[in-house]
């Protein structure tokens, strides 16, 4: 490999401390949300006619941004060739998801059941991820 490309320390194959807490922020934010989502549900399941069924259908959005806070700060963490191997993985993943949900709304023209938007990020995640396979692929 590159020297240029080397973590400093040469850290190429191991975890980096950064890189280690950005997974705990990220991977402790999941669980809050995780039990935020659950907890959410059985309550509006439990009580369909209460008055408060608004405020806790959105309070998994509280832990949500704790997610977004999380990889806002572990990028921000991160050495230039990690950013740039995300920003490429980001572009991947937003331009596909605008390839595929606008491919299908026209699908829906033409009789496809519509889906719901919570189908956008999973489909967003998951071409991240692919671009991030692809990029960090190319920089080794």
């Amino acid at each position: 490999m590159n020297g240029a490309l080397r973590h400093p320390g040469g850290e190429d194959d191991a975890m980096t401390s950064s890189m280690k807490t950005y997974l705990w922020r990220l991977g402790a934010a999941f669980v809050v949300y995780a039990l935020f989502l659950i907890g959410s549900i059985v309550l509006l399941v439990n009580n369909p006619d209460a008055s408060w069924r608004i405020p806790v259908a959105l309070s998994p959005m509280a832990p949500a941004l704790c997610i977004l806070w999380a990889v806002i700060r572990g990028i921000a963490e991160m050495d230039e060739l990690q950013r740039r191997i995300q920003l490429e993985g980001l572009a991947f993943g937003f331009g596909g998801t605008a390839i595929v949900t606008l491919s299908y709304g026209f699908l829906e023209n033409v009789g496809f059941p519509p889906l719901s938007m919570f189908v956008v990020w999973p489909v967003m995640a998951v071409l991240w991820i692919l671009g991030l396979r692809l990029a960090t692929r190319r920089y080794r």
